[in-house]
């Protein structure tokens, strides 16, 4: 059984969904800091995707300080993802959060002044 899993099926795309998996599993301990991850072809084959697709998300994580790659040895969580790495990461689920919740929102017909002044009257709750 693939160590993460992805919905081909989903809309959100196939990296979206690789690079959320492997920061959960991290942020919930599944993955302890130094571990290794499977190599990209493995990955790939295991979840059936484009191992362009998922060099791609390591290649992020690398970027964002969650993963690194030791030439010859492997992909590895980072000891420490520093401080910047973890606000990158929330502020992106947010972004994730709000496009959803705008799309949502627009396919009920409510207009972004309108959610605005919901999410307004919600805080004073």
């Amino acid at each position: 059984m693939p160590m993460f899993e992805v919905d081909s099926r989903s809309p959100t795309p196939i990296y979206a969904q690789l690079d959320r998996a492997i920061r959960a599993a991290i942020a919930t301990g599944e993955l302890d800091q130094g571990a290794q991850l499977p190599t990209v072809r493995q990955l790939a084959v295991d979840l059936t995707v484009n191992a362009n697709t998922v060099a791609r998300v390591y290649a992020q994580l690398e970027r964002d300080g969650i993963l690194e790659t030791r030439r010859g040895v492997g992909t590895f969580v980072r000891d420490s993802p520093s401080p910047q790495a973890a606000r990158a990461h929330r502020e992106r689920e947010l972004r994730e959060l709000i496009r959803r919740f705008i799309g949502d929102a627009a396919v009920l017909g409510f207009t972004l002044p309108e959610l605005i002044s919901q999410l307004r009257h919600e805080e004073k709750k």
